[in-house]
């Protein structure tokens, strides 16, 4: 059953200029939650992916300065490349984090680990302003660890100058038309999907042999590869540098306002979407700070500053639903039933068969 959320009385905070993302506009950043300066003074420490935040550039909002302003609260905020990244760190324990945003399958090793806290959603004022379809899913499905913040799903980007033609499969990957041309991505479960889906697979599968046969599959196309890349994607393909490559679809909006000649597709064979939700260490230690500014994301005008910073599809229906929201209905981002294409979620795996494919793509980097 889900929670209903009581809402709190509205607050308004008044910027002092006018800010413009890629079309939505205002000159008032209207809150809906009470936000306290009970905390001035104390630190939160945030951790989330590059480019993953409204950040002042390109006449955004700054999101981190504008809760600071509003909290007193200071932010100290870094960012990772990928989910395997963040884990490695938070493991170590060499920093504490009040704050990270992970995708599902990493959230669900996460909670099994006993590495999350849980978070009192009934305490958000903005919690009922996600959408229901991504409440409940599979790595939380009692709502107890997660709050959900973007959504996306992985396709092909291309230029359509240097890949004229080009079939919609991940095949062209491995097609020697764009030999020293094409990019895979530089983590091992992305980059295994691009192979399992080729293959058929589930890309949650058990099978050791199927994941010696992607392997296989990754090593016969690493000579045609450029290189395997994470957030470097940016510079190769909004320069020309690189013709084709397999990235998320947010991120093909925001290359495409650099350079027009890229196009995007998803797959024939299918593909993955995620779910990338705010959850809380459980080595916090400013647990009511990080409260505050998970609700403070979830608020409209910055879930909309940062859904239209970002490029990736938002869970939260006073974005969807924004007519001004300048992704309003995107096909890519928002495809109907009828365009959407086969997906799977990752789902955690069992230690040893992570340990398997993990051993296995160190294989393929060396190869």
């Amino acid at each position: 059953m889900k929670k209903k959320i009581a809402l709190l009385a509205a607050f308004t905070l008044v910027i002092s200029s006018v800010f413009t993302g890629c079309g939505y506009k205002y000159a008032e950043l209207e809150l809906r939650g009470k936000y306290t300066k009970d905390y001035a003074g104390t630190e939160l420490n945030v951790y989330n992916w590059g480019e993953y935040i409204s950040d002042g550039s390109d006449n955004s909002i700054d999101v981190n300065k504008e809760f600071e302003k509003l909290t007193g609260i200071k932010v100290n905020y870094t960012t990772f490349e990928s989910n395997e990244t963040m884990y490695s760190q938070l493991k170590s324990g060499g920093v504490t984090y009040d704050i990270i945003i992970p995708s599902d399958y990493m959230i669900e090793r996460l909670i099994k680990e006993d590495m999350l806290k849980k978070i009192d959603t009934s305490s958000l004022s903005n919690y009922d302003l996600i959408e229901d379809k991504y409440k409940g899913l599979f790595f939380d499905e009692n709502e107890e660890y997660s709050v959900p913040y973007n959504v996306g799903l992985v396709g092909i980007i291309y230029n359509k100058t240097m890949a004229k033609d080009i079939e919609h499969s991940w095949n062209v990957l491995w097609d020697s038309k764009y030999k020293d041309m094409a990019l895979n991505f530089n983590n091992p479960r992305d980059a295994f999907m691009t192979a399992q889906m080729i293959l058929g697979q589930d890309l949650n599968t058990t099978d050791k042999a199927d994941w010696d046969a992607a392997a296989d599959l990754l090593k016969k196309g690493k000579a045609n590869l450029q290189s395997y890349v994470m957030d470097e994607i940016y510079g190769k393909m909004e320069t020309g540098e690189a013709a084709v490559a397999p990235y998320y679809a947010g991120d093909f909006l925001t290359m495409h306002e650099v350079n027009e000649d890229l196009d995007f597709f998803y797959p024939e064979e299918g593909t993955n979407i995620f779910v990338d939700s705010i959850c809380v260490p459980s080595g916090v230690q400013n647990y009511e700070a990080a409260m505050l500014y998970i609700n403070f994301l979830l608020e409209p005008d910055i879930s909309t500053a940062n859904a239209e910073y970002i490029g990736y599809a938002s869970p939260n229906t006073a974005v969807i639903n924004n007519e001004d929201y300048c992704y309003y209905q995107n096909e890519i981002l928002y495809p109907d039933e009828a365009t959407l294409p086969k997906v799977q979620y990752y789902h955690d795996i069992d230690e040893s068969v992570r340990s398997y494919y993990e051993n296995l793509w160190s294989d393929i980097k060396l190869y």
